[in-house]
């Protein structure tokens, strides 16, 4: 896959003549606003029969005729002759390193728990994915990314890698001793970052305009561990070079003083994968800069990975109380972003900005009202995860943790702990528990190292995999949330 100029913007990223008809364009609108799919990835997906330059033109003249106006079977008959279905560009691919018995099992003394794992290890062998050599021979025509290794998918809907869900694969496979699938994922990364500087946020084109939370380092950190491979690391150290300058350029913002960063997105429009969700959220918005600004702001919690949440919501009066239309993410400066990029001088800020004394935790900042954030959040322990707060420090953090826990009454959920405990119908707020969430919970508190932290990081530890044995168990299903 050579660099390639985009259609939209002129500039050397992700999409090139096919941005037109995947990014943006009167094509992607028409069909988008049509309502012809009820999941508006379906079309952003599907492989087309065509190089852009015959679609384009083809559509010129459907465009030019009116009877084709507003008629949703002719529009239909167009996509249907120049399109293919989502997904047949790809094949099932089943892991040659897969046991049936990892290591780990043996570890697993409880019958029920033991066959739990290793149903769960099955999985493996249904979420594995190879592009086929189309796509590479002919990127123009796909809005897949070419990658050279075969994925393992987030599954559902979800074909395609998505970045920071490849870490917790990658240290999923890990541990099943899956080592080759793993390090070709990471391969798959640093072959992306060597041609574009960054990791898109998913597997497609439309995705250019934003990565996702930068954990590229921590999953090589992972994979070196385990393999004991230093070799690997210092080969590919460059690389990973590359892609955390790129990243801090194009994210950084001064807070008193000090230099931090937000999530972002440098797009512009409704998301592609989302459009017609994007222009019915915008309706309340009077002018196009305002509009744009709102996509901005949606497009900047897609590369949180936290899409949606009231943790992005800043209403008239400051709070995190309201809808989608007061969505403000680019105003708030994140704690878990902060985070995983604060090598150096940056846990000083992290510490200077997002750390609040009373409440004896971190805080997000809000840029444009200049306050922190005072809402829970499970990203508000994220330093404990990241060990990105001052170690000496740890058995008055514990107490002030422990504090928090008991205030918002965080060890009284029966399964784990809410993302949020505002209950606003989006999938990143009450009651919804996340996996990696909990990951860094209870690796965070293990990480404090002091009795009371690892009591309960053991406690939720025990009450998470129980859960979810439970749900396996009644349903056959492992749930994403």
């Amino acid at each position: 896959m050579s660099a390639r100029k985009c259609a939209e913007c002129g500039e050397v990223h992700l999409a090139g003549a096919n941005g037109a008809i995947y990014c943006c364009g009167t094509l992607l609108r028409s069909v988008q606003m049509s309502g012809m799919f009820n999941d508006s990835k379906h079309f952003v997906d599907m492989p087309a029969r065509f190089l852009p330059d015959r679609i384009l033109a083809d559509w010129k003249m459907f465009c030019a005729c009116k009877k084709n106006e507003s008629n949703l079977k002719n529009l239909t008959n167009f996509v249907e002759n120049h399109f293919d279905s989502p997904g047949s560009e790809m094949e099932y691919w089943s892991p040659p390193d897969w046991r049936s018995e990892p290591a780990y099992m043996a570890k697993i003394k409880d019958p029920e728990l033991k066959k739990f794992a290793s149903a769960l290890n099955q999985i493996w062998k249904q979420l594995g994915r190879h592009m086929k050599d189309c796509v590479r021979t002919n990127p123009l025509m796909y809005s897949l990314v070419y990658v050279p290794n075969p994925v393992i998918v987030p599954g559902g809907r979800f074909v395609e890698f998505y970045y920071w869900d490849t870490y917790w694969i990658v240290r999923g496979l890990l541990h099943s001793g899956m080592i080759q699938t793993a390090r070709g994922m990471i391969d798959n990364f640093l072959y992306i970052v060597s041609q574009y500087k960054f990791v898109p946020n998913g597997g497609r084109i439309y995705y250019w305009g934003r990565s996702q939370p930068p954990l590229l380092v921590p999953m090589v950190k992972t994979y070196v561990d385990m393999t004991k491979d230093q070799k690997y690391a210092v080969q590919v150290l460059p690389i990973l070079e590359m892609e955390m300058d790129n990243f801090l350029k194009n994210h950084e913002v001064q807070v008193k003083g000090r230099t931090m960063y937000t999530y972002r997105d440098k797009s512009s429009g409704p998301r592609p994968e989302a459009y017609r969700e994007d222009v019915t959220s915008a309706s309340g918005f009077v002018t196009d800069e305002e509009k744009e600004e709102h996509f901005s702001h949606l497009k900047a919690a897609c590369e949180s990975g936290m899409d949606f949440s009231s943790r992005w919501f800043v209403s008239p009066s400051g709070n995190n109380v309201g809808t989608l239309a007061n969505i403000k993410t680019t105003w708030i400066v994140p704690v878990d972003l902060n985070c995983i990029l604060f090598p150096g001088s940056l846990i000083k800020a992290i510490t200077a900005v997002l750390w609040n004394k009373e409440r004896g935790v971190w805080f997000d900042y809000d840029l444009k009202n200049k306050v922190p954030r005072d809402y829970f959040v499970v990203t508000n322990l994220s330093p404990l995860w990241a060990r990105a707060y001052p170690i000496n420090d740890a058995d008055k953090i514990t107490e002030s943790v422990m504090a928090y826990v008991e205030q918002n009454k965080l060890d009284s959920f029966p399964g784990g702990v809410p993302h949020t405990l505002s209950n606003t119908g989006e999938q990143w707020d009450y009651p919804n528990v996340w996996p990696p969430m909990m990951h860094m919970l209870i690796e965070g508190l293990n990480n404090l190292g002091t009795p009371p932290a690892k009591e309960l990081s053991l406690q939720w530890r025990d009450r998470w995999v129980r859960s979810n044995y439970e749900a396996f168990k009644q349903t056959g299903f492992m749930y994403e949330k």
